[in-house]
């Protein structure tokens, strides 16, 4: 425990923000075709009995050793020339559309639920959309944002599951995010997706929110099939799933044509920097008992010899002299009354 104090001013320390990214490739093997759906045992696709949303693993979800990808589900709006009472699930279609819509977009002035729009500029009305694939990435995936301008969506559109080719792979990314995202959310910071090279205004297919780790996928982005690798499943196109299925019957159309998904996470890591300095006045006795000796410092051979010490550890005290974080040197820094030192602790948090 120490018995000598040095009081640490404003101007001894100063925070940090460092931004940590880790690539997330997802191949569309692990989403469908790696594991056999039919055997509930090996399957890493789990549906619920409320059948709202359907969760994905990279492993078979039983196994202790499986993680969570992503949750997908299916909705469209009241306002939606789809809604029908009619259609299967209508009513949680339209809830689940809404509960999206009021956690990302929010509500307007006269307390409506707000519909996605097509480039996130709701005072100026444009296109909304209103049939949408959700996609929910697993915290474990996205930290604590996903990456502007890093996320990329690959899709298979056209013709059947079967008479696919590689040039009907449709590719979705936020061109361009990195400079221009939208901050008009309760949810953050969201980007617009284009299946374009580049952003182009009046182009979007969906919106990413980058620290919601959500993507919102308008329905119109398929203009073919959307049906799994098997006959059983081609059930024409995405409209007539969206409102003659369930919502796993959805769910699982859109596995069947994901090609590739892929981004980069953010960890974002705060520092507090302490800049302990030990002048030549400073510190150069220690109060460890094995330094003294009959009366006499061990270090020293003769009277006349300068005090040294040797800088093993950094303890932060509160203002009352309790210790709170200690900091250990990789080897001991010799201290004498002619040299003055300054050492960096860092607190992450």
């Amino acid at each position: 425990m120490a018995t000598t104090f040095k009081t640490l001013l404003n101007s001894d320390s100063t925070t940090t923000r460092t931004l940590l990214h880790e690539a997330i490739p997802i191949t569309g093997t692990i989403v469908s075709g790696t594991y056999d759906e039919s055997a509930a045992a090996s399957s890493n696709i789990k549906n619920y009995s409320h059948g709202m949303f359907q969760s994905v693993y990279d492993y078979p979800y039983l196994s202790s050793s499986a993680n969570q990808i992503f949750d997908l589900t299916v909705g469209y709006s009241n306002n939606s020339a789809h809604s029908n009472s009619a259609n299967s699930q209508n009513a949680k279609k339209i809830n689940i559309y809404n509960q999206m819509a009021q956690v990302l977009a929010g509500y307007d002035q006269d307390g409506n639920i707000r519909e996605f729009d097509q480039d996130g500029n709701f005072a100026a009305g444009g296109t909304k959309l209103r049939e949408c694939v959700f996609i929910n990435f697993a915290r474990l995936l996205t930290k604590d944002e996903i990456k502007k301008e890093s996320f990329e969506l690959k899709v298979m559109t056209g013709s059947t599951p079967a008479t696919r080719t590689s040039a009907e792979v449709l590719t979705i990314s936020d061109y361009g995010a990195i400079n221009n995202y939208r901050v008009n959310s309760p949810a953050g910071e969201y980007g617009v997706l284009y299946t374009a090279s580049a952003a182009v205004e009046g182009t979007g297919v969906g919106l990413i929110y980058y620290q919601a780790g959500i993507v919102v996928l308008t329905g119109s982005v398929y203009d073919g099939e959307f049906g799994a690798n098997g006959a059983a499943y081609d059930t024409g196109s995405f409209d007539a799933v969206l409102t003659g299925s369930e919502i796993s019957a959805s769910a699982d159309g859109f596995r069947n044509t994901l090609f590739n998904t892929q981004f980069n996470n953010t960890t974002e890591l705060n520092s507090k920097i302490y800049f302990c300095r030990a002048n030549h006045s400073d510190f150069n006795y220690s109060s460890n008992p094995t330094y003294l000796s009959s009366s006499k410092l061990v270090v020293k051979e003769t009277s006349t010899d300068s005090p040294v010490s040797y800088v093993t550890t950094i303890g932060l005290y509160s203002a009352d002299n309790e210790l709170l974080a200690v900091a250990k040197l990789s080897e001991p820094i010799k201290k004498t009354p002619d040299t003055e030192v300054t050492f960096r602790v860092r607190l992450d948090y």
